[in-house]
């Protein structure tokens, strides 16, 4: 109870430290505050607290993980022995040779892709994300296009600009920082893949975890977003409701194939940003602890001048006001901070490393830790979105690029207001630890 507590004092906290940042302090928009919270609050409520709620929560959760069994059909044909999980024995009697991500977990992100193309083709998708942004644009007020893209990122990645294409060149800056920050603080379902492939041995309910994230932080983002940047301007679609730019393939089989090599391209640039930026990581980890060893001897300290034990000091004092217990807030602080510097992939890795340890962590805690993790809200992240964005409109890179560390800290902010939602409604009484 008291954790809750603490969580729910750590909304307010956040958004303080927020508009500490704010490059207006006189604007504050109360409807987008009052109803993003409210939003969450009533989403939390339905699948934390409502039977009915607990139960789509556990059948999404299943669906999710039947999607992911098929997906491995195809990794299986193609890699065989490489693509069986720890402990999987396939038909023929091969045993597995232990977790190999390339194997495994990336090839996954092609299907799940090809998936996603496949219901655009059908329509699905853009019924689905019409739904949400309906409801931001009339609760809270907002443009019609920066619901429209924050509603899509809760599904795709930074394709979703792709869906106001044609608007982004008269968007305010407001606007602007709003799909920066909703596009990082929020994850693409081809990624859920690879997190659940982390975590589902350990963390049964894994999946649906992570779907409820990725909705829980599109309004959070919204709200963090406009307190950073308030809007001071009149944007043009404000209020109006505004439909998915979306240029069809002629048929199923070419949304597939579309998908899939959209799939693959992301795979290439997610390897590409792992070799290289754990490589300068450990380089500058090096350089670090070297100066600060002469430091150590001189304090008689035990300090970790590692990045992700930086990461993790100046992360700590948000995963206490998330709720963590103060018994496990240091090991679960520095797999929080080390997201914004090597990519949250690493991060639920880590996660996943950390449970296998077997050092003491309880449910609740691991759940909040899913939530903060969830979000592309890390260095590598912003050079992309700003990158991908200012490529559709290149008139407004200048405005992208200024307001890019802003809408990483929002994008930050958001996710640890989602895992503190999740921390005050996720108690021991719940079916959802799983």
């Amino acid at each position: 109870m008291l954790n809750g507590l603490i969580g729910f004092c750590g909304i307010f906290i956040l958004m303080l430290f927020a508009w500490l940042f704010s490059d207006n302090k006189r604007v504050i928009n109360w409807r987008v505050i009052g109803w993003g919270i409210g939003l969450q609050i009533l989403f939390a409520l339905f699948i934390f607290v409502v039977p009915a709620g607990a139960k789509i929560f556990l059948f999404l959760n299943d669906l999710v993980l039947k999607v992911l069994e098929s997906a491995m059909a195809g990794t299986k044909f193609v890699f065989g022995r490489l693509a069986l999980g720890p402990g999987v024995t396939d038909e023929s009697g091969q045993t597995s040779l232990g977790f190999i991500m390339a194997f495994q977990a990336f090839p996954t992100i092609v299907f799940f892709s090809a998936l996603v193309g496949l219901l655009y083709y059908f329509g699905i998708m853009q019924f689905i994300i019409k739904i949400f942004a309906l409801a931001f644009t009339k609760l809270m007020r907002i443009s019609g296009a920066e619901s429209l893209c924050a509603a899509s990122n809760i599904f795709v990645g930074i394709e979703s600009a792709v869906t106001i294409r044609p608007l982004i060149k008269k968007m305010t800056r407001s606007e602007l920082c709003t799909i920066l920050t909703t596009g990082m603080a929020t994850v693409s379902s081809s990624m859920l893949a690879v997190y659940i492939m982390f975590l589902k041995d350990k963390f049964p309910t894994i999946a649906g975890h992570l779907v409820s994230a990725s909705i829980l932080s599109a309004p959070a983002a919204i709200i963090m977003s406009k307190i950073i940047c308030p809007e001071t301007g009149q944007p043009e679609t404000l209020g109006a409701t505004i439909k998915p730019f979306y240029e069809k393939e002629n048929n199923a089989f070419e949304a597939i194939i579309n998908g899939a090599n959209v799939g693959v391209k992301l795979v290439v640039g997610i390897v590409a940003l792992l070799l290289a930026f754990l490589g300068i990581v450990a380089l500058i980890d090096q350089i670090l602890v070297f100066a600060g060893h002469p430091i150590n001897n001189l304090l008689g300290a035990n300090i970790d001048w590692t990045l992700k034990g930086l990461m993790g000091y100046l992360t700590y004092p948000f995963t206490l006001v998330m709720g963590v217990p103060l018994s496990e807030a240091l090991p679960i602080a520095k797999i929080i901070g080390s997201r914004t510097i090597v990519t949250e992939v690493t991060a639920f890795q880590s996660l996943a490393a950390l449970l296998n340890s077997g050092v003491p962590i309880s449910p609740r805690t691991v759940i909040i830790t899913t939530y903060a993790l969830t979000g592309f809200a890390h260095v590598a992240s912003l050079a992309i979105f700003v990158g991908g964005i200012s490529a559709l409109a290149p008139e407004r890179l200048k405005d992208l690029s200024q307001l890019g560390l802003r809408a990483l800290l929002a994008a930050t902010l958001a996710c640890f207001m989602t895992a503190a939602i999740a921390g005050i409604f996720c108690q021991g009484n719940t079916i959802l630890f799983g």
